[in-house]
């Protein structure tokens, strides 16, 4: 499990960004912070969203309030995606008759 995640102190140096906005992502629950041994890590399946998250702050100017409602409308986005693709599937089912 501990080979799935990644410092914080590594990101923060890698991203050049600081811990605090990184807190601020977990507080708002955009992202989890796990705490092993006294060292902060987030999982690494976390970190395309986090890229993400840090060019909408850093190249947008998005505040954390905006990037919260920018991944809720993807995450609906998403959801409707797959709704859609599930009812086509069915509707071929009986056009297929």
């Amino acid at each position: 499990m501990e080979k799935n995640l990644i410092a914080i102190t590594t990101l923060c140096s890698q991203y050049e960004i600081e811990f605090s906005f990184i807190d601020a992502l977990n507080k708002t629950g955009l992202i989890q912070i796990v705490i092993i041994e006294h060292d902060q890590f987030i999982y690494q399946d976390q970190i395309g969203d986090l890229e993400k998250m840090i060019r909408l702050h850093n190249e947008l100017n998005v505040n954390l309030e905006g990037i919260d409602v920018v991944f809720n409308l993807l995450e609906k986005e998403r959801a409707l995606r797959n709704e859609l693709n599930a009812l086509k599937n069915r509707l071929r089912l009986y056009e297929n008759d």
